[in-house]
């Protein structure tokens, strides 16, 4: 691999894991004080909209900022075409948002939905201003802008969030957060991208940009129906404070896997746009970030999911404990979310943004069929439905890239054999600890630090980490 490369990849994913770091630690430090300050079912009515949110946010965006990214020597008469096309959306997809938000509080049967999401929408226009400069720093990687932005913002919309739950604001409290998080935004990415918007729009680079985004957009929608149905369901015939419990739980969950996949997968997308010519450098790139996510996400998702108890109970209350099991099946099924998206990214990477909708169309039927099983059992029945279908899901997205670049599914787990031996070990470990302490706060603390380090000197042992994995940790320029 070019050093050249190899040290962008290396400086990118260092920057990132930074500000994914400080973003989620100070978000999980934010959403512990909110838990504890509203109830479950403002989550809930927050959860009810989120999938109209998410798929309004992928219209706007149209998979153009990925366009961006993925073209090789961008000029600025693109990034401008890009602006206009998304602030014209966004305005578009406000005032449908608008309309149609009677209907959505009739679906769910909250009257305060109209309010809510008539407010809340107000983030489309505003957010619409910061996708281009968004994009343009993460095409140059440079993810050292990126966490400076993402970390005051984070940390000023925290405040403002925290100090209207204290004073009653109830789930307002949520949408304040959300609000001021994408005003301070506005602010800031002019700063640090350097870039003008302007108003200069051209047919032809919409067209290209569009040809290869539309694909995107109508995946991302797809994807976003699929990951939310759950949550149209659970909110439609179990009550809000149901649906409070799994968002939260959900929040527990992802943040992990979130995080894991925002560091490797944004980092290595611009990466593998560059070297999309390069079969052979490109391969060993895809090759070590899906090792390296694996190795990070699998220990700490099987973790929280042994602690998911005591984690509960100190950090939410015991008012929260019936997110425990719901939160437990989430983490074993997002253990394999970041590797899928990884997967499928490579896709993107070459340019096959087509190939990429008709792999995830391909598993509308499995997620169908299982969402029609578990959903008139139970909440928890609709939980150990989706940690089935995720894992399925893994073998079907890694089959094209397996197919094309010779580095399919079972070469991957191939490659993680020691990994899953070292997690074995640690679970062996801390369910032996935790059957003997009955104390929540030893039983976090002991079970965390022996789980820990169970499974590093399994790694040591097992020779998992390797000098590139080494490098990562290292950098903080």
């Amino acid at each position: 691999m070019a050093e050249s490369v190899r040290s962008q990849l290396l400086h990118g994913v260092a920057w990132n894991f930074i500000e994914k770091v400080l973003i989620r630690g100070a978000s999980f430090f934010i959403g512990i004080i909110l838990a504890r300050l509203l109830s479950p079912s403002d989550y809930g009515l927050m959860g009810m909209l989120s999938v109209f949110i998410s798929i309004s946010s992928v219209f706007i965006e149209g998979g153009l900022a990925k366009a961006l990214i993925q073209r090789q020597n961008c000029q600025d008469i693109d990034y401008s075409t890009a602006f206009v096309a998304n602030v014209g959306m966004s305005i578009g997809i406000y005032w449908i948002m608008f309309a149609a938000a009677p209907w959505i509080a009739i679906f769910y049967g909250e009257p305060i939905l109209v309010d809510l999401t008539r407010i809340l929408s107000l983030n489309f226009i505003l957010g619409s201003f910061n996708i281009v400069q968004r994009a343009k720093l993460m095409a140059k990687v440079d993810f050292k802008s990126l966490a400076q932005i993402n970390v005051i913002s984070t940390i000023i919309s925290g405040f403002i969030g925290v100090f209207m739950a204290y004073y009653g604001c109830g789930v307002w409290a949520l949408v304040g957060q959300s609000l001021c998080s994408t005003l301070v935004l506005i602010v800031l990415f002019p700063v640090y991208s350097k870039w003008k918007p302007s108003f200069t729009f051209s047919k032809k680079s919409f067209c290209y940009l569009f040809g290869f985004g539309s694909k995107l957009m109508v995946t991302g929608v797809y994807s976003v129906v699929l990951n939310n149905i759950s949550t149209i369901c659970i909110g439609k015939y179990y009550r809000s404070q149901q649906l409070g419990f799994f968002t939260r739980a959900s929040q527990f969950s992802e943040l992990i896997s979130t995080t894991s996949y925002d560091v490797i997968g944004n980092v290595t997308f611009p990466v593998l746009s560059e070297l999309q010519n390069d079969v052979t450098k490109l391969v060993s790139v895809y090759r070590k970030s899906l090792f390296f996510t694996a190795m990070v996400i699998f220990p700490i998702m099987v973790l929280i999911a042994l602690l998911a108890k005591p984690i509960v109970i100190i950090l939410l209350t015991e008012k929260w404990l019936p997110c425990v099991a719901l939160m437990q099946w989430l983490c074993l099924a997002r253990m394999f979310t970041p590797l899928s998206a990884i997967n499928m990214n490579l896709l993107n990477a070459v340019g096959r943004s087509d190939l990429f909708m008709k792999l995830d169309f391909s598993k509308l039927p499995l997620i169908l069929v299982t969402f029609a099983i578990t959903i008139p059992i139970g909440v928890e029945a609709i939980v150990i439905g989706d940690f089935v279908s995720t894992f399925i899901c893994f073998f079907i997205n890694a089959y094209l890239p397996g197919r094309m670049f010779g580095y399919g599914a079972w070469g991957q787990i191939k490659d993680w054999r020691y990994i899953f031996l070292s997690l074995c070990i640690m679970v062996l470990s801390v369910s032996t600890f935790l059957h003997f302490v009955t104390n929540v706060w030893l039983q976090l603390f002991g079970g965390g630090i022996i789980g820990i380090i169970v499974y590093m000197v399994c790694c040591l042992c097992f020779k998992i980490v390797d000098d590139d994995v080494l490098k990562i940790l290292k950098i903080i320029e």
